[in-house]
């Protein structure tokens, strides 16, 4: 898999008020980063996932814990569904 590095700058006292080192404020902002565009459905789950670094299972349990809907089917598209099998 091909990787692109983005740097951001931010206020070098940042990491010690978060109490965080840098590879979990960099973990932090990937998956912070992955569930926001996957609410925004900019990001299919499984791509949301992958930008994460986690696992789909994990993800999906993430975004749980975080009370975010992990399908993103509403009733109508439900029911749309079900007519065509019949």
């Amino acid at each position: 898999m091909n990787t692109q590095s983005i740097t951001i700058e931010f206020p070098s006292d940042i990491l010690l008020a978060l109490n965080e080192t840098e590879g979990e404020l960099k973990q932090n902002i990937r998956t912070s980063l992955a569930m926001r565009l996957y609410i925004l459905q900019k990001l299919t789950i499984g791509k949301a996932a992958q930008l994460s670094g986690l696992s789909r299972f994990e993800f999906e349990t993430l975004l749980s814990e975080n009370q975010i809907p992990i399908s993103n089917l509403t009733i109508d598209d439900v029911i749309n569904d079900s007519k065509k099998f019949r």
